[in-house]
């Protein structure tokens, strides 16, 4: 016989169920978003006669309002309500994709960027933190699934540019991708106040300060600039690297390789965060990814370059989830500021490393340029290493 609590932890557990839903169609349609970019490039330089330097522009207008508004969230956390700043990104995203297909020139492309990528921090700012809140014993495994389904819609995002050109028209694809955005803001709508234990506290001055102390945060800061400055100088500079190494009809097939990799990474990572524990976890990780880039840029030649590049994507992908899980664990409490602080970090490894390896590249030429890379994976092992070697006095700073 069902007892009154036994039909409240009923529709408590549905309530979870369906906002874990939400929050992973909102990351793959915003992952989808995100990777059709450069797959657009260069029809608008075809459409628009748009030069070089302005192209240059895509990349920054897309983040600098993510930036500011995902951290003015991570400020403002606990003082506003989750659902609502929730329904206001995810409808805000999907505005700004669809606006995104109606525009009349290259300079409305950017205004319509600026717009979506805030939008984008509105809703980046609150999804983890949320999750965060709902599996608070079971984080590392939901942040790890959750960036699967990021992946996901990212390994999908250009196939969709690739769709709409073939049927005539690459407006198509944002048009469908901006609509898909609206049954995620109605299931959100219906959807009760989402039922967690405690929530984020309003942050405060001795908050700022405690978190900035945190140790836990200071390795996930230090480790995520390292691990998502790799990402960055993979995505920007590895079709470089395969061109004269991969037939040519595989040279962009390499990026791809690299992003599926992903999918069955951060689901490894999220199964075995509990298990093995975040610093062990990525220690190990760290150290997969450093012997796969070691292979793939010294030892692999022809078509097991794409072997080492599986390998690549596959150890790299579960170190971010894994590291944020960390540090949340650390102070569940201000979740969202936590959650801005490696938002804001990673967006810093992406844009650097790669300009940095631009600026040499020139110089020592592409192959000792991807090597490069073994420098921050170096440094992500160190502080792994730090941070493992004393996680008896990190737990006690926690207590």
């Amino acid at each position: 016989m069902e007892t009154v609590g036994d039909d409240e932890r009923k529709l408590e557990f549905n309530s979870r169920r369906w906002w874990t839903l939400a929050i992973f169609a909102f990351i793959a349609l915003e992952g989808a978003t995100l990777q059709m970019r450069g797959a657009i490039i260069p029809i608008l330089r075809n459409d628009f006669g748009t030069s070089q330097w302005q192209l240059g522009l895509v990349a920054p207008a897309g983040t600098i309002g993510f930036l500011v508004f995902v951290a003015t969230v991570g400020v403002v956390a606990g003082r506003y309500d989750t659902r609502t700043l929730l329904l206001l990104g995810i409808a805000g995203t999907g505005v700004g994709v669809f606006v995104m297909g109606l525009i009349p020139s290259f300079g409305f492309f950017l205004v319509a960027l600026v717009l979506r990528g805030s939008f984008r921090g509105i809703g980046r700012g609150n999804d983890r933190p949320l999750l965060s809140h709902l599996y608070p014993h079971r984080r590392g495994q939901l942040f790890g699934y959750y960036d699967m389904m990021w992946a996901i819609g990212a390994t999908l995002g250009p196939l969709a540019v690739t769709a709409a050109v073939w049927v005539g028209n690459w407006r198509f694809a944002y048009y469908a991708l901006g609509a898909s955005f609206l049954p995620v803001v109605i299931l959100i709508w219906n959807l009760p106040k989402p039922s967690v234990d405690g929530g984020d506290d309003p942050l405060t001055m001795a908050g700022l300060r405690r978190i900035s102390r945190n140790p836990a945060v200071l390795v996930m800061a230090a480790g995520i600039l390292f691990s998502t400055g790799v990402e960055g100088g993979l995505f920007t500079w590895l079709t470089t690297y395969a061109e004269g190494r991969l037939p040519a009809s595989l040279v962009t097939v390499s990026l791809s390789v690299l992003l599926v990799a992903y999918i069955p990474g951060r689901f490894v990572a999220g199964s075995l965060a509990e298990r093995f524990g975040y610093i062990p976890l990525t220690f190990g990780l760290g150290n997969l990814c450093l012997l796969s880039a070691v292979y793939t840029f010294v030892v692999a030649s022809g078509l097991t370059v794409l072997g080492g590049v599986f390998c690549l994507g596959l150890s790299l992908s579960g170190l971010y989830p894994t590291l944020m899980a960390y540090a949340t664990d650390s102070t569940p409490e201000h979740s969202a500021p936590v959650n801005a602080i490696g938002l804001v970090v990673s967006s810093c490894g992406i844009a650097g490393v790669p300009a940095a390896m631009g600026f040499v590249m020139g110089n020592i030429g592409v192959a000792w340029t991807m090597r490069l890379l073994f420098i921050p994976l170096t440094g992500l092992l160190v502080v792994t290493a730090i941070a493992w070697s004393r996680s008896g006095e990190i737990a006690h700073v926690h207590a």
